[in-house]
C-alpha cells in the first residue's frame, strides 16, 4: 500500500508498504480523509507535537475511514463502519492517569505522532480509540473530529453561563471552531478578532459573531468575561489578558514555540482575579464532538479551504499552497 514516511526534519518520501496486521485488540482502517494542522507543521520541522514523533514515521493525527479488520477482541465496531480515531493513547498507569488527568500522562503514546498514522492507505489503532460515526457526518467532516474534540476539551475546562461575553482571538481553524462552540455552549455574545477581514466578515455573517475586530489596526475594549487565545503569539496572548473584565478567564489555546513567553501585568491578574488556563490536548471529549457534529451545531466542512493528495502534503506543510485556513488530504475514496 502507499504511504507518505516521514524520513527526516522536513524530508517526506512516498513509499510502498505492507499493510498492517491487527493485534488481538486493535483495528485496521482503511483511511478516508486525513487532516494537516500546525501539529504536523511542527513535526515536519522536527519539534515536539503532544509527544516527538521519530523518523521513519507516518503522521496523520486527524483521521477518518472504514473499518476494513479487527481483532478477536474487538466488540465496538464491525468491518465495514465508518469511523473516526482519536490519536491519543494512554498508559493507565502513571501519576496523571490514576488520578483522572490522562491528557497529562507521561507515557503518552499517539497515533500519526508515535505510531503509523493516516498518510497512508490503512492503519492500526486500538479499539478503545475508534469511534463510529453517524451516516449524518460525512467522512470529510469527521476528519475534523480530534481538532474539535480538542477544542471541546479547552470550553469544558471553562466555566461558562449564557449571560458572559466571549472574545475569539485567532481567524484560523481552530478560532473559528470556537466561535461556534461558545455559541453551542450557551454563550449569548462571541466577537472575533483576526487578521484577515474576509474571514472576520465570513464569520459575522455566518455564524452570528456580534463585533469583530482586526488586531492590526483595531484596538479591543477590556470588556470580555471570557477570551480565548488561539493563535500562539506573544503578542496575541498578551491581548487576550489586556481584553479582559474582573473576574475574566482566559484560555491559553494557541501553541506557542516550547522557549516562548510573554508579558504581562500582575497586578492586574490579581486585581481582576483572573484565571489563565491552559488546555492540552482532548481528554473524554470525541463523544460531544461527534455529537455536535452529528446535531448540526457545528459546521466544520465550510471552514475547510484545501482538499489536497498525498503527493501535495509536503507542499501545505512547507508554505508552497497558500491561504490555506484548513486543509485535509483525500486518501482514498
Amino acid at each position: 500500500m502507499k504511504a507518505l514516511v516521514l524520513t527526516g526534519t522536513k524530508q517526506f518520501e512516498m513509499q510502498d508498504v505492507t499493510t498492517p496486521t491487527v493485534k488481538d485488540d486493535e483495528v485496521l482502517v482503511n483511511t478516508a480523509y486525513a487532516g494537516i494542522c500546525g501539529t504536523d507543521r511542527a513535526l515536519y520541522a522536527g519539534l515536539p507535537g503532544s509527544a516527538d514523533a521519530v523518523p521513519p514515521i507516518v503522521l496523520g493525527h486527524e483521521n477518518s475511514g472504514i473499518v476494513a479488520a479487527i481483532g478477536r477482541n474487538v466488540t465496538n465496531v464491525k468491518v465495514g463502519d465508518r469511523v473516526t480515531v482519536d490519536p491519543n493513547i494512554y498508559c493507565g498507569e502513571c501519576e496523571y492517569c490514576r488520578t483522572d488527568r490522562p491528557e497529562l500522562c507521561d507515557n503518552l503514546s499517539a497515533v500519526g505522532v508515535t505510531r503509523d498514522g493516516g498518510l497512508e492507505e490503512s492503519f492500526t489503532a486500538p479499539a478503545s480509540v475508534v469511534y463510529p460515526i453517524p451516516d449524518s457526518v460525512s467522512l470529510k467532516a469527521a476528519a475534523t473530529v480530534e481538532p474539535i474534540s480538542c477544542a471541546v476539551h479547552g470550553v469544558k475546562l471553562l466555566d461558562l453561563t449564557p449571560y458572559q461575553k466571549a472574545l475569539v482571538i485567532g481567524d484560523g481553524f481552530m478560532g473559528q471552531l470556537f466561535v461556534q462552540l461558545l455559541q453551542a455552549y450557551g454563550v449569548h455574545q462571541v466577537d472575533f478578532a483576526g487578521i484577515v477581514d474576509e474571514k472576520l466578515a465570513f464569520n459575522k455573517e455566518k455564524f452570528g459573531v456580534t463585533n469583530t475586530y482586526n488586531t492590526t489596526r483595531d484596538s479591543i475594549p477590556a470588556d470580555y468575561d471570557v477570551v480565548i487565545e488561539a493563535v500562539g503569539l506573544p503578542q496575541t496572548q498578551e491581548q487576550a489578558v489586556e481584553a479582559t473584565k474582573k473576574g475574566a478567564q482566559v484560555l491559553m489555546f494557541g501553541v506557542g514555540k516550547p522557549n516562548q513567553t510573554f508579558s504581562m501585568n500582575t497586578y492586574e491578574v490579581y486585581q481582576k482575579q483572573l484565571k489563565i488556563q491552559g488546555a492540552f490536548i482532548n481528554p473524554y471529549a470525541f463523544e460531544d464532538s461527534i455529537a455536535l457534529l452529528a446535531s448540526g451545531q457545528l459546521d466544520v466542512e465550510s471552514l475547510i479551504s484545501h482538499e489536497v493528495s498525498l503527493e501535495q502534503v509536503e507542499d501545505v506543510l512547507n508554505g508552497k499552497v497558500e491561504h490555506v485556513s484548513k486543509a485535509v488530504v483525500k486518501v482514498s475514496d
